[in-house]
């Protein structure tokens, strides 16, 4: 970021917490954009008050990319200095993360400014869009994926505080999204339509009748209630027998292997708002 230059965006309210973003954090984990990338420069976007959920996501990332670099920013000063003062006691050995891990904050916000102009392979902005009105998502997703490597993906979304509802919009380079993800602990989830409260902003107001998303999460629940026979067997083999029987209705169901984990992606046509 130039000098006199404000970052683009609001500060968000700043909430976070350890393990929040473990979820999305596996899924960048295995993504080609990471494991393929040139340059594994990954940026964590609106990271918060505490500077944790970088530290985080680095020390995960760096197990399918030990080469990985990860640069926290924030819009706030006193949290790229709180940050700081993290990342310091990391560099002391005072903390559980690796002392030499590839971190590093700084002020900044949708125009993502990286040093010598480095394109990120991966931009994760989690709980960020959520304060924002619905028709101001696609402007921040486009000035967000311009600053990616061409095989680059911007994962946007939002999860309840916790990290046991999360769901998230992986879009290309040229801000065109791409998949919708729902991932849930499934123990205790009595419908997996749960997924509509912490829906990305460009959908959570789309679940009513008529709307794409309203009709794939239905779907979920419908299957979710019909496999209830195998519950004893435990929720994950519930999870596994209501997605087979979503892909045999004929639902565009991607990543099965991730099933296991509580994990649903589709093609974003799949859910995408009505016109």
């Amino acid at each position: 970021m130039s000098p006199g230059n404000s970052p683009r965006g609001h500060v968000t309210r700043g909430t976070t917490g350890t393990n929040r973003l473990r979820r999305v954090d596996r899924w960048i984990a295995r993504h080609p954009a990471l494991r393929r990338a040139a340059d594994p420069l990954v940026v964590d976007l609106g990271y918060g008050a505490s500077g944790v959920t970088a530290l985080e996501l680095s020390s995960r990332l760096a197990k399918a990319r030990p080469d990985v670099e990860v640069l926290g920013l924030e819009i706030d000063p006193a949290r790229v200095a709180r940050a700081n003062e993290q990342l310091a006691a990391v560099r002391r050995g005072e903390t559980i993360f690796d002392s030499e891990a590839r971190v590093s904050f700084m002020r900044g916000g949708f125009e993502v400014p990286t040093s010598s102009c480095r394109r990120p392979a991966v931009i994760r902005a989690m709980n960020v869009l959520r304060q924002y009105d619905e028709y101001e998502v696609a402007a921040a997703w486009s000035q967000m994926a311009s600053r990616l490597s061409p095989d680059g993906v911007l994962v946007e979304g939002t999860c309840d505080e916790i990290g046991r509802v999360c769901t998230w919009v992986a879009l290309n380079a040229d801000a065109q999204p791409q998949t919708l993800t729902v991932s849930l602990r499934l123990a205790g989830v009595e419908h997996p339509s749960i997924a509509a409260e912490r829906l990305p902003k460009a959908l959570i107001h789309r679940n009513v009748p008529g709307e794409r998303v309203h009709t794939f999460l239905a779907a979920l629940d419908t299957e979710w209630a019909r496999a209830a026979g195998v519950a004893p067997f435990g929720p994950t083999h519930r999870w596994q027998q209501a997605m087979m029987a979503m892909d045999a209705a004929g639902w565009p169901l991607r990543e099965r292997s991730r099933w296991r984990l509580g994990e649903v992606t589709v093609p974003w046509d799949t859910v995408a708002p009505a016109l």
